[in-house]
């Protein structure tokens, strides 16, 4: 349902685009990993998937079950809450594992979290929790790297800003790109793992950023 309603909502807000280096949906019992930039980037990610034929189930922070409606559609998907910062963290990735293991791909998000800043622009993955190379290396899944671009045009910002943004999107319509590289195994210490995700995750975003407009591109470093 949550994929449904991102891909009626999406193509509204948006011009998405979607690239992969692998023909076909994502293969069962895989991790996707995206980075996350914006509020809107879930609801573009899983549009973008549906395109290529994938419905995750994902992993978000245990309050958005508490949003009247929201909280009844992830529980209706089997989606993964996760309580960060808490013992029960970890219970989440159980629960990740077993879903894995039935053949459900697995949407995380590498960060565990939004960035502090406000501008509308995009910008390389932050740092990566080691939550994703804990699961991965436990489960044996591979993980595909996938990179977003455009979000942050729907909303950033401030509250009033982000809603702003959402309100008018419809008439701007701006660009999204998601980019999915070919799978990868991590191996090694958690630590190794968690690099070489966020490495593979960077090259993916760097490809969809270069499917975006100059001006929704970061700013060139001096």
């Amino acid at each position: 349902m949550l994929s449904r309603i991102a891909s009626a909502l999406i193509p509204v807000l948006g011009r998405l685009s979607v690239t992969s280096e692998v023909a076909g949906p994502v293969a069962p019992g895989s991790i996707v990993v995206a980075n996350h930039s914006s509020l809107a980037d879930p609801g573009v990610v899983l549009a973008a998937l549906r395109t290529l034929g994938t419905e995750p189930v994902v992993m978000a922070a245990a309050g958005l079950w508490r949003i009247p409606g929201l909280g009844r559609v992830l529980r209706a998907g089997g989606h993964i809450p996760v309580q960060r910062g808490t013992a029960r963290a970890a219970t989440a990735l159980d629960v990740a594992a077993a879903a894995l293991a039935a053949g459900r791909v697995v949407l995380i998000y590498g960060e565990g979290g939004l960035p502090r800043r406000r501008d509308p622009q995009d910008a390389e993955p932050g740092a990566f929790r080691t939550g994703l190379a804990r699961l991965a290396t436990a489960s044996g899944a591979p993980v595909v790297p996938l990179g977003q671009c455009g979000a942050r045009r729907l909303s950033s910002g401030g509250t009033a800003k982000q809603l702003a943004g959402f309100a008018t999107a419809p008439l701007r319509r701006p660009a999204l790109h998601v980019h999915l590289g070919a799978p990868i195994r991590l191996a090694g210490d958690v630590s190794d793992a968690t690099a070489a995700a966020h490495r593979a995750v960077t090259l993916a975003w760097r490809a969809a950023e270069r499917h975006l407009p100059a001006d929704t591109r970061r700013p060139a470093a001096l």
